[in-house]
């Protein structure tokens, strides 16, 4: 059983001031991942499909009156159909390519709690796999128990720890646009190196950048996550998506620069 995570930045133009497909990347995305031919799950980010919606429309802010209410029940209903649209793209690609696969909306049936999973029926995820599909999830707009704020942003990273802990996953790899874990930012720092290993114990000094619409955390929130799966004992492997063969590789079992997290 293998988890991909496929970054929203390596599908997705995740600067651009409308949703944008990374259109090259995809093809070549999803002709390495037909390379691998267990149980497998595919999650996916929401980049620019998802991001300038959330962070248009304030999702998961505390909500103060009915006005605003109605604004983010529009930004909700925006955001759900921006991220299917894509998700509906890299379905459409990954069958292309062979790939059985079938698209599964996070916000059907998950809902969160304060923005952390709280209802979730596995199940269904399961019997997919179980009758050879390959489901593709993706980072949503769902639902929230807290009257506060009603609705939430569900990342795909905490999709992947979800239900890499569910289904007791063997393997987790995800795709970003970089090599893995730096000590600072390789776009903007020369000089920063790449972190082979992360345990619970690895001192790290994370920077976000703020020019990013990143709603669900960047890098840190990816780091915690994995962190938490490597606890149940499940290692997880940080790629570079956009780095032609490092996917195929990964799936072949083969080694491939990255981060390990364990």
């Amino acid at each position: 059983m293998m988890i991909i995570k496929l970054g929203g930045s390596a599908l997705t133009i995740k600067d651009a001031t409308e949703p944008t497909i990374d259109e090259v990347n995809l093809d070549r995305i999803a002709e390495e991942l037909s390379y691998y031919s267990d149980d497998m799950v595919i999650v996916h980010g929401a980049g620019s499909y998802g991001h300038i919606h959330a962070k248009k429309y304030a999702i998961g802010d505390k909500i103060t009156n009915a006005q605003e209410n109605l604004y983010k029940i529009e930004g909700l209903s925006r955001t759900q159909a921006s991220v299917q649209l894509l998700n509906y793209i890299v379905v459409t690609k990954l069958q292309q390519r062979g790939i059985p696969a079938i698209g599964v909306k996070p916000s059907s049936f998950i809902i969160t709690e304060n923005k952390r999973i709280a209802v979730c029926d596995t199940g269904i995820i399961e019997r997919y796999i179980n009758e050879g599909f390959v489901p593709v999830l993706y980072g949503d707009a769902v639902l929230d128990l807290n009257d506060d704020i009603k609705f939430a942003i569900l990342s795909g990273d905490q999709i992947i720890t979800y239900f890499a802990n569910a289904l007791k996953a063997d393997k987790v790899i995800l795709s970003s646009d970089v090599d893995g874990i730096y000590t600072d930012n390789p776009k903007t720092n020369p000089d920063a190196k790449l972190i082979d290993i992360v345990t619970k114990d690895t001192q790290l000094s994370l920077t976000e950048n703020e020019d990013r619409a990143d709603v669900t955390g960047g890098m840190a929130g990816k780091i915690n996550e994995l962190l938490e799966l490597a606890e149940n004992g499940i290692e997880s492997l940080i790629i570079n998506a956009e780095t032609p063969g490092n996917l195929k590789k990964a799936v072949s079992g083969k080694e491939v620069k990255g981060t390990l997290i364990k």
